[in-house]
């Protein structure tokens, strides 16, 4: 019997051998920004600290803020970006804080003075506290930890969650192979009581961004720890894309969040009542909600699913020429001066028919009565479902509306809406549609590229994305690398090069129709003062490009940015299409962002604390401890115990202040 078990346990492993063995890290190359989708993860960052629990949370365990309500924040949370911190690391912060914002009523300020706050710092590694320590607390965001799925991570924890495989119910859905796991670090696959972290009635995770990586503190490094129940899975675990579903949906529970902050309308036209849209009655055709057909598929789903799946839609094959429909919106009250509006539409008549964006805005009386054009788009005859971002900057209520208008009397098809989102937050620069792209899979030879148009940043750069389908070398032909280079320009006389400071974020669109779920693939670098970042000229070795007419410079990015495997997953290639937005953001201004703690909100240690290492058992999952936690000291090495709230954590004490935990 046992012998049997070992085999089958030896089998396993080997099955789990052939999926993990592809995963290994590959060589950065001078054109690479790090090692996208293979570049490491916390518990590899974090090797060597041994002042940790679970890899990557500093101190004492204490209840989870989900439990001890004391330890919960409160809205919205003060933070300071130290200048210790990468540029690049800077500008990844402020992309999560939006994240968080968007899927949820978390919300954060700069430092002023509050007692309770969160400085995010560059020390070793990526850590961070559980919930409130109500006396300001680092978070460290340290070399090769600034990826916005990281940040994420770790403000989680800052926000009063624990690890998705710490749940005490974990056994049913994960194996942990504790002789695989190096010796000493045991403990980070520790679970405890739901008495002690609760999962707020919800379902186990394997999608969490708060799972271990199935390579995680393994001995062997291709042998994993931890494997799911259902195989499918051990290539989900670990995931470093954005929140999941059940992520966002624990922490809107948590800290009760009935709306989120920035995002001001969505709909995809499901329900009876189209989102509170409304017909204007001043025109003289109207938009129909229609379900999916066949000859007409929706975007939502695509057509995939019967007796589902709606969309908006103008006929442009009756009327006269020049007839038009009109689509309103609801009300809409922002707070910020810019939002982006998203949409998908489809023009399937001859070319000629127009789609037409409009806004109205407050007259000044309070009735939303003046209209402004913001966007006219003219069918080409191309019928294929097309995403359009524009840019509103709109500081009163308002609606937005559309407007379909017949180009001719020749016209015989329609005009087709889908999926609209409006958020308040700055469209991308760059929007690419790839048609078609599992043709470019199966055709495109191993370092082959296809090259976006050049587009213009908001200062007047010029700038366009490589693609390659199948990898740039033979090593990596089932990732697809994609890379960022410069454009010659207009505006090139009069910009300052090299381009330094600047930050590339590079997405590949996760096209969920709701941009809450949305776990799109996002991955950033900020240029320097390398050669890469002159003035695309032939003298500095740019390549003219004749379909632009313009020099193009070298490419730069990452060679691993998404794997085959996971196009495959979520929306990623719907309707075949794959969708590439990218920014080249100024973070000049990021450069000195640290501000002083005033003196009467520090801690009531004046001196440094460093990293200790503490010595780890295995604990019980939650014992009841002594009223006093420091007696007898629990500390090695002379540490020094200090308790707060029933839990102790070890220091050692020096002469300076501010260092991990104050």
């Amino acid at each position: 019997m046992g012998s049997g078990g070992g085999l089958r346990r030896i089998a396993a492993l080997i099955g789990l051998f052939v999926i993990f063995k592809a995963q290994a890290f590959p060589t950065v190359a001078d054109e690479d920004a790090d090692a996208g989708e293979l570049r490491d993860d916390i518990p590899e960052i974090n090797r060597g600290l041994e002042h940790l629990l679970e890899g990557d949370i500093a101190a004492g365990l204490s209840r989870n803020a989900i439990v001890n309500q004391t330890r919960r924040w409160a809205f919205p949370i003060p933070y300071i970006l130290t200048d210790s911190l990468e540029l690049n690391a800077k500008g990844v912060i402020l992309q999560a804080l939006e994240e968080y914002r968007m899927r949820s009523c978390v919300d954060f300020k700069p430092y002023e003075g509050e007692t309770s706050f969160i400085s995010f710092t560059k020390l070793s590694g990526c850590w961070s506290y559980v919930g409130d320590e109500r006396k300001g607390q680092n978070v460290s965001i340290g070399e090769r930890c600034d990826t916005k799925a990281i940040v994420e991570h770790e403000l989680l924890h800052a926000l009063g969650f624990y690890h998705e495989q710490s749940r005490s119910d974990r056994d049913d859905y994960v194996k942990i192979w504790w002789d695989q796991i190096e010796e000493g670090k045991e403990h980070n696959f520790n679970k405890y009581e739901d008495d002690f972290i609760t999962d707020l009635n919800t379902p186990y995770d394997y999608e969490s961004i708060m799972h271990y990586r199935p390579l995680s503190f393994n001995k062997d490094e291709t042998t994993p720890t931890i494997t799911t129940t259902t195989p499918y899975f051990n290539t989900v675990i670990g995931q470093r894309l954005d929140f999941s579903e059940v992520d966002i949906t624990r922490l809107n529970r948590m800290y009760d969040c009935a709306n989120t902050l920035t995002l001001l309308d969505q709909c995809s036209f499901e329900q009876i009542d189209i989102c509170g849209m409304i017909q204007n009655e001043e025109d003289n055709a109207d938009w129909v909600q229609i379900l999916s057909s066949p000859s007409d598929a929706d975007h939502t789903l695509a057509g995939r699913c019967r007796d589902s799946g709606y969309f908006m839609k103008f006929d442009t094959s009756t009327g006269a020429a020049g007839s038009s429909a009109l689509l309103e919106s609801r009300i809409l009250y922002p707070k910020r001066d810019e939002q982006c509006l998203q949409f998908f539409y489809r023009m399937t008549g001859a070319a000629g028919d127009q789609l037409v964006l409009w806004i109205r805005t407050d007259d000044g009386t309070g009735t939303v009565r003046n209209v402004k054009k913001i966007l006219t788009i003219t069918g080409d005859g191309d019928d294929a479902w097309k995403i359009a971002h524009v840019t509103l900057k709109v500081t009163e209520k308002f609606r937005y509306f559309f407007q379909g208008i017949r180009g001719s009397s020749n016209s015989s098809g329609a005009i087709l809406i889908d999926d609209i989102t409006l958020t308040e937050t700055v469209c991308p620069s760059l929007v690419w549609q790839l048609r078609n792209f599992t043709h470019f899979l199966t055709t495109t030879p191993v370092g082959t590229f296809l090259r976006s148009k050049c587009f213009y940043n908001m200062e007047g750069y010029s700038f366009g994305i490589s693609v390659y389908p199948n990898g740039r070398e033979s090593n990596y032909s089932d990732y697809v690398g994609i890379f960022l280079h410069l454009c010659s320009g207009e505006n090139d006389a009069v910009m300052q090069w090299p381009v330094e400071n600047r930050q590339v974020t590079a997405v590949v669109m996760d096209q969920d129709p709701d941009v809450k779920l949305r776990m799109s693939s996002t991955r950033s670098f900020t240029t320097d003062a390398n050669a890469r970042w002159n003035k695309p000229t032939a003298s500095s070795g740019a390549v003219w490009d004749e379909s632009c007419r313009c020099f193009r410079g070298p490419d730069f990015g990452w060679r691993t940015f998404i794997s085959h495997n996971h196009l495959k997953r979520r929306s990623f290639l719907k309707n075949d299409d794959l969708i590439i937005t990218a920014d080249f953001n100024d973070l000049t201004h990021l450069i000195q962002t640290e501000v002083p703690v005033q003196p009467d909100m520090k801690t009531h240690d004046e001196e440094e604390v460093e990293e200790v290492e503490v010595k780890h058992n295995n604990p019980k999952p939650r014992e009841a401890r002594a009223a006093d936690a420091c007696h007898p000291n629990p500390c090695f090495n002379g540490g020094l115990c200090v308790e707060s709230a029933g839990t102790f954590s070890c220091r050692l004490v020096t002469q300076r202040y501010f260092n991990l935990h104050d």
